[in-house]
């Protein structure tokens, strides 16, 4: 059985039993518990995370309320593109919603596995414009949907989120107060 991170890049491309071996033995795996944080707003974001398990929560302080603008689960990248490149302080903190490992990477092992292996600079590629992609589908959720269809397109794409994060976690992902939340489910409840 593979490590599900060479699991995740056999999907989009082929390895050599060889990448394979180099793949793993450059990957920093990193444990953390419960309510850890990742990172917290102001410091400086420089590495790559891949979500093996566990479930991590991306958050702003808002007029002293945390606003969660994304959750990353198994088989997910948390890229901040925004700080990467700049090494500006992050806007945002990560905090484990449940006991999280993690691959870590940092631009220096990219740049020498890219110089050994040339076709992985196009595998990141393609997971970074993924990762785009994903952050524009959400902010045009956000620009263009209620947060009754945010909601709805939370129970048909992530619904192991809401048995994951507290509801509170989940109203302020779709842009609401906790109880307009409730509103919106016991609406759906009478819908059916």
């Amino acid at each position: 059985m593979h490590h599900p991170l060479i699991s995740y890049f056999l999907k989009i491309t082929t390895l050599t039993p060889h990448e394979v071996d180099t793949l793993i033995a450059s990957m920093e795996v990193k444990q953390y518990p419960k309510k850890a944080f990742l990172l917290k707003e102001g410091q400086q974001h420089t590495d790559t995370l891949f979500v093996l398990k566990g479930c991590v929560r991306q958050f702003h302080i808002v007029d002293g309320n945390d606003i969660t603008t994304n959750f990353f689960t198994e088989e997910q990248w948390i890229i901040a593109p925004d700080t990467l490149s700049t090494k500006r302080p992050s806007p945002y903190a990560l905090t484990c919603m449940e006991d999280t490992t993690v691959v870590v990477g940092n631009e220096q092992k990219a740049q020498a596995l890219f110089r050994q292996f040339p076709k992985f600079e196009t595998t990141s590629r393609q997971i970074i414009e993924a990762v785009l992609m994903e952050q524009q589908r959400l902010l045009t959720s956000y620009i263009t949907d209620s947060p009754e269809q945010r909601y709805l397109n939370v129970l048909e794409t992530r619904p192991d989120l809401l048995q994951r994060v507290p509801q509170y976690d989940i109203a302020t992902y779709i842009g609401v107060k906790p109880e307009s939340l409730s509103r919106i489910r016991r609406k759906l409840q009478t819908k059916r």
